[in-house]
């Protein structure tokens, strides 16, 4: 099994309240003299306290179009990057050549060469490294991730692979849209980052390194299931304009979650002879609080079982696929689960679908 060896996160440098943030939003996207009541409302709902940000707030409005948008984004994402793998590395005992894998996942900007070859020289990666970068998995992306980098380490279980996470959210937020879509994703995403170094069932931990955590530490990876809903295409993504990325938001997104969630679960509990009552640990990305209670009103959970994610959420917002990741982290460091017990981490994203992965402490 995959080998789970450090998880670092890390945020974007201008950290605002929420009423600040909205009041940055209604200048920018509210055409003058509308009434505000209406994103005023949204925002609280979003049950979000602060977030961080790329840009100080007055500079958002300056940002003329998608090109301008983008620039900040590549150079922005490979600074925030850099640092999160280098501090995972540092975490997980290793350094930037032991790496024979590095997948990168982002939603929020393009870049050719993509964010990981323009790491690779920066942070000493080898030549040989080998790379994956992963683009329109939206909030599902940092599950996804581990769940090709397992399959990866299966056929290389001598190797080590990095993921990476790196969401500008703040840098596709809209100006001069008042759609209601537009409003939320507004009041609902943050800017940060997030790194997971893995082992495969062969790499053993290197000898020497005082005051580093052992590779043997980290939860396993047992296995990896992805499901696509039909007829859900329209439920979350993006409509790509002149102006950059436009969300797409239903507020179908709690139903459908109602409808499929619990059966994926089950099943791919069931094929592991593991009941939902046996769970130690819930790894759920914060998609926002009317999913959040969706999920757990499908999965039939305790009230608290996602308190780790709902403080994720009010504390940085939704950092889109680097979310769950950031919550892994805080389940690691803060409510670390019995050894040996399984643990379920999720997300939902665009397709729509989920991600599951089923962890063992």
């Amino acid at each position: 099994m995959t080998r789970i060896a450090a998880v670092h996160g890390a945020l974007a440098p201008h950290r605002h309240t929420q009423s600040e943030i909205t009041d940055m939003v209604a200048r920018t996207c509210l055409p003058e003299g509308t009434d505000r009541r209406v994103l005023d409302r949204l925002h609280r709902s979003a049950k979000v306290r602060s977030r961080h940000m790329t840009l100080p707030l007055e500079r958002y409005a300056e940002l003329a179009g998608f090109g301008a948008a983008n620039d900040v984004f590549v150079a922005a994402a490979t600074d925030l990057g850099a640092k999160a793998v280098r501090d995972a590395l540092d975490l997980a005992g290793l350094s930037a050549a032991d790496v024979d894998l590095l997948v990168f996942t982002s939603v929020t900007g393009i870049a050719t060469p993509s964010i990981d070859a323009r790491l690779a020289g920066r942070l000493g990666l080898r030549p040989d490294v080998k790379r994956l970068p992963l683009f329109g998995l939206g909030c599902a992306g940092g599950a996804a991730g581990l769940a090709r980098m397992h399959d990866y380490l299966l056929g290389r279980p001598d190797h080590v692979a990095v993921l990476l996470s790196v969401e500008l959210c703040s840098l596709t937020f809209q100006r001069d849209d008042a759609s209601v879509a537009n409003l939320v994703a507004t009041g609902l995403f943050g800017d940060g980052a997030a790194a997971v170094v893995a082992c495969g069932a062969d790499r053993r931990g290197r000898p020497g390194l005082p005051g580093r955590r052992d590779e043997s530490t980290g939860p396993t990876i047992v296995d990896t299931r992805s499901h696509l809903y039909p007829d859900t295409g329209r439920v979350m993504g993006w409509d790509i304009k002149d102006s950059g990325f436009k969300v797409v938001l239903d507020p179908r997104v709690p139903d459908v979650v109602r409808r499929y969630l619990a059966d994926d679960v089950e099943g791919f509990l069931g094929d592991h002879g593991i009941k939902r009552k046996d769970v130690t640990a819930w790894v759920c990305h914060p998609g926002g609080p009317k999913v959040l209670q969706a999920v757990t009103e499908a999965l039939d959970l305790p009230d608290e079982a996602l308190d780790v994610t709902w403080r994720h959420l009010a504390d940085v917002g939704n950092l889109s696929s680097s979310s769950v990741l950031h919550v892994l982290r805080d389940t690691l460091a803060e409510r670390r689960p019995p050894p040996g017990t399984p643990g379920v981490l999720l997300a939902m994203g665009p397709g729509f679908a989920s991600e599951l992965v089923l962890l063992r402490w």
